[in-house]
């Protein structure tokens, strides 16, 4: 099966295939593609749609599942929805559940990485997993500190809210700058997808902060452990140029796993799968078939 990059992103334009019930609210799920199952885990703030520019170059060979996580995208929620890292953890195994995975892969970028670490590690049902960006067990870099105790500071939600919705302030290092190599990249679909609902919806607002606030050190630092868990092939996909996970870092750790190694991405930021899109399909298909 082959998608257009309009068809792939057509996809999150519309309803989910299904909603899965995850006890708080209800994650969307989309599936397309032919072969091996592999299920995607975004991060924030974005949902399943950042790995739209992918799925032309992986449908003809895998089956993506790609899930929006309960409080972003598609999912089903509502103010009063309980939402956070530690549900999203439970959220990714119910998924897997309830699809009937019994040998699927996994890709998770950014904290849908550690989120997908923390629910499957060791898991018989996980044949490979593929990191793009994410968290490392030694700590957290300057940028990404520097962000969560900014959001600690009163008013946090409306400033985030206002400053999103603007093109020049989003390119700001303590916002979002950087997060591209090319920050044009934050307009367009990435504004469409993730950013204007931020500015335009109190709710999914107000979902995105409760999740930030939910962020924990110990989230991190049990990565450690996790990654003695991992038996299975493990691909580290890194932008040469991230400040908010540095490369240097993920070369670190390495060998922390049974089976591992590293893919840099030059020309790309933390965002390496939506910037270099066949470079980073090229490495997850080396992995998750």
């Amino acid at each position: 099966m082959t998608l257009t990059a309009t068809e792939a992103a057509d996809l999150f334009r519309r309803d989910p295939d299904r909603l899965i019930d995850v006890g708080a609210g209800k994650v969307a799920v989309r599936t397309v593609g032919t072969g091996p199952d592999v299920l995607f885990v975004h991060g924030w703030p974005v949902t399943g749609a950042t790995f739209r520019k992918l799925l032309p170059h992986l449908t003809p060979h895998v089956t993506c599942h790609l899930i929006d996580l309960v409080g972003t995208g598609s999912s089903d929620y509502d103010e009063r929805t309980p939402v956070g890292i530690e549900g999203h953890v439970e959220a990714v195994r119910r998924v897997v559940d309830e699809l009937g995975l019994t040998d699927v892969a996994v890709v998770g970028h950014d904290s849908g990485g550690m989120i997908a670490r923390h629910a499957l590690a060791g898991d018989e049902r996980v044949r490979s997993m593929v990191m793009i960006d994410t968290e490392l067990p030694d700590g957290l870099s300057w940028r990404f500190t520097a962000f969560i105790r900014g959001t600690r500071l009163p008013g946090f939600g409306k400033v985030l809210g206002w400053v999103v919705g603007r093109r020049r302030l989003r390119r700001f290092p303590l916002v979002l700058g950087g997060a591209f190599v090319d920050n044009d990249l934050l307009d367009g679909e990435f504004d469409e997808f993730f950013l204007r609902p931020l500015h335009t919806d109190p709710v999914a607002l107000a979902a995105g902060v409760r999740i930030v606030d939910s962020f924990e050190q110990r989230f991190v630092t049990e990565l450690a452990d996790l990654h003695r868990r991992i038996e299975v092939p493990v691909h580290l996909v890194w932008g040469r140029h991230d400040p908010f996970f540095p490369v240097d870092r993920a070369r670190d750790h390495v060998a922390d796993f049974a089976d591992a190694r590293l893919t840099v991405i030059d020309d790309a930021s933390l965002f390496s799968h939506e910037e270099r899109p066949a470079e980073v399909a090229t490495a997850i298909l080396a992995t998750v078939r």
